[in-house]
């Protein structure tokens, strides 16, 4: 299906890897002129390459989006190598790697997962919104976690940032819908990345599981279960994240707003 992309310019935030960079190159393959960010320059430029080496076109732009002054120089570059920019990808965040539970949780956590999540988007995301709305059309996709909706007994900083992040992606799309804005949310559930991949095969050798270099599908069968009960009994791939992503930033997706997509195999238990 032809996703109508060409000549729409993308920003996807936190794109040097992972679910960032499989969203970067999946919107690239749909013609649309893509702007990888991160925080290592090499990183970026690695990614844009692949873009460029398989026909697409890409830019670079480096910058700490909790940072105020860099998110307006990011930008003001991203415009000035790509021309105006019709689509965001609020993908930069994460956990930060915190691993603290209710014991331990502080303040300054769950205003640093804030911070990294819910304002580095709308730092982001309200610089761009006055062009979409000029425009009469634009879009804005928050990639979220399911466990914004199914938080875990850890790590509450980062599940509370996240369910912030669909509250804000409601009322923006309440916001700008009439200009022709959509704003959606996308929720992964398990998802096969490079961390993912090393704790599962970590976990399979721990408890004899799987010998070190077996193959994914049989750490995957036997680990998977012990972390969660995922009704397709098996992980997501990046590139289906990607894939939900490219059709909502399409036109074709203009009637779809204020949507939180759960792309999870099943995982969250009812609609």
């Amino acid at each position: 299906m032809d996703l109508k992309l060409d000549g729409k310019t993308a920003l996807v935030t936190g794109s040097s890897k992972g679910i960032g960079e499989a969203i970067a190159i999946a919107l690239a393959a749909e013609r649309a002129t893509v702007v990888v960010h991160g925080r290592d320059r090499e990183l970026a430029a690695e990614v844009a390459s692949k873009i460029i080496a398989n026909g697409g076109r890409a830019y670079v732009v480096i910058g700490d989006l909790t940072s105020e002054a860099e998110v307006d120089r990011l930008i003001h570059e991203a415009e000035q190598v790509a021309g105006a920019i019709d689509i965001v990808v609020n993908n930069a965040g994460g956990s930060g790697g915190s691993k603290e539970g209710w014991i331990d949780t502080t303040a300054s956590s769950w205003a640093s997962a804030y911070d990294r999540n819910v304002l580095a988007a709308l730092r982001v995301t309200t610089r761009l919104l006055p062009q979409m709305q000029q425009a009469g059309w634009g879009r804005v996709v928050n990639i979220s976690s399911l466990a914004a909706a199914m938080p875990p007994a850890s790590a509450p900083d980062y599940s509370a940032s996240k369910a912030a992040m669909n509250a804000m992606t409601s009322s923006m799309a309440k916001a700008v819908a009439a200009f022709g804005v959509t704003v959606n949310a996308v929720s992964p559930g398990t998802i096969h990345s490079a961390a993912l991949d090393s704790r599962f095969r970590e976990v399979a050798r721990e408890r004899g599981l799987a010998i070190s270099d077996a193959p994914w599908q049989d750490v995957e069968r036997n680990v998977l279960p012990m972390f969660a009960q995922v009704p397709m009994a098996r992980v997501g791939r990046l590139e289906e994240i990607a894939s939900a992503v490219a059709f909502l930033v399409s036109p074709i997706a203009g009637y779809i707003t204020g949507v939180n997509l759960r792309v999870d195999g099943g995982l969250w238990p009812g609609l």
